[in-house]
């Protein structure tokens, strides 16, 4: 074998040995849910007491009057008489909207944390507690009761002439402070068929999801609806076990596949562009204007021994114009994300600049992919 022929076979062989690029692959609970094992919110209007002076304004704020009124009532003190309304002035009472998510299969009992904001005037709710609350559901049903201290995460302190605020004192969060009353009937194991929803509708992800689950099962169980579901048929051998099927599903491994994107924020100057970006062949330069005008006015004063001369200022101006030109910077056709980015850069351009020149190729048709302004 001649030397040549051994540098060839050399060369192949050590081709061979040269890994593949595998893109960055992705669990399936990562980019997918189960349809139906999802969160739901809860509401409600309630009191929180015990504030330092800081609550509503009760003259200003009908309904805080209102409800302190009805509150009272039940707890068998009446404050009807016109005596007792005029006298009503305390300022230790404001009027809250308290939300929270009801979890998954949260079963009665279970605590779940509440987040309690001022509907009001109030000025802070430091040092405040929420009274019994029903928080209700969509539907109008009552599914958990809240109550407890209101932990805030700003303060406020003011004085005559002066008023410093950090924070935001009128929102608290009180942990573990309401209880699950009632619970949402939703028995997974005993459903046949389900449904997996993709956090990031595409056709060739949701084709992939399908293909990993068949070959895990060794059937066709799963099959491809739209581009953000995948409808799977619970196999005989996981029948009322449908738990174990799906924790085995969502390990697997799929590579999720997006469509080109840039996202843009003027505001910030923030872009992001995806991997699979290409641009047609196209030409940029950019450069930038610069006018510079100086005023350095100069006294002028008459002759020695002149008798009706007078002394003067003259006004001089200079005015200089700078353009700082840029080459034409070649950007070759179908370049990666990363030949694309170090040829922006080369332009030396900012990122301000950079949006605007993404936005000009794109409208010269050289960009594939989507531009979405923020």
């Amino acid at each position: 074998m001649t030397k040549t022929a051994r540098a060839v076979l050399w060369a192949a062989i050590m081709g061979l040995c040269v890994p593949l690029q595998v893109g960055a692959t992705s669990r399936i609970k990562d980019v997918a849910n189960i349809e139906g094992v999802r969160q739901n919110q809860l509401i409600g209007y309630g009191l929180v007491v015990g504030l330092n002076g800081t609550g509503d304004t009760l003259n200003n704020i009908p309904f805080t009057k209102q409800s302190l009124t009805a509150m009272l009532e039940r707890l068998g003190v009446n404050i009807r008489g016109a005596n007792a309304q005029q006298t009503l002035r305390t300022g230790n009472v404001a009027a809250v909207m308290v939300t929270a998510n009801l979890p998954a299969f949260a079963t009665q009992g279970t605590r779940i944390d509440v987040t309690v904001s001022a509907l009001g005037d109030a000025k802070s709710l430091q040092g405040g507690t929420l009274l019994v609350t029903p928080l209700l559901g969509a539907d109008g049903n009552v599914y958990a009761v809240g109550q407890g201290s209101v932990a805030i995460g700003g303060f406020q302190a003011e004085g005559e002439a002066a008023k410093i605020v950090r924070g935001v004192p009128t929102v608290g969060r009180i942990a573990n402070g309401a209880i699950i009353e009632r619970e949402i009937d939703f028995n997974l194991n005993k459903q046949s068929q389900l449904r997996i929803a993709l956090r990031n509708p595409d056709f060739t992800t949701a084709k992939r999801i399908a293909a990993a689950i068949n070959d895990y099962i060794g059937a066709p169980t799963a099959e491809p609806l739209d581009p953000a579901t995948v409808g799977l048929t619970v196999p005989p051998s996981y029948h009322g076990n449908v738990i174990s099927l799906l924790t085995e599903i969502e390990q697997l491994q799929v590579e999720p596949d997006l469509p080109a994107k840039i996202v843009i924020d003027e505001r910030s100057g923030i872009i992001v562009m995806g991997r699979d970006v290409r641009v047609s062949m196209v030409a940029v330069a950019q450069g930038n204007l610069t006018v510079t005008i100086n005023e350095s006015p100069e006294v002028s004063q008459p002759l020695p021994f002149t008798r009706n001369g007078t002394t003067t200022v003259v006004p001089r101006t200079r005015i200089g114009v700078q353009e700082e030109g840029r080459k034409l910077a070649l950007v070759h056709e179908g370049v990666s994300l990363q030949q694309l980015v170090d040829g922006l850069n080369a332009l030396g351009v900012g990122p301000r600049d950079l949006i605007a020149i993404l936005q000009a190729i794109k409208a010269a048709g050289a960009i594939q992919a989507d531009i979405e302004v923020m």
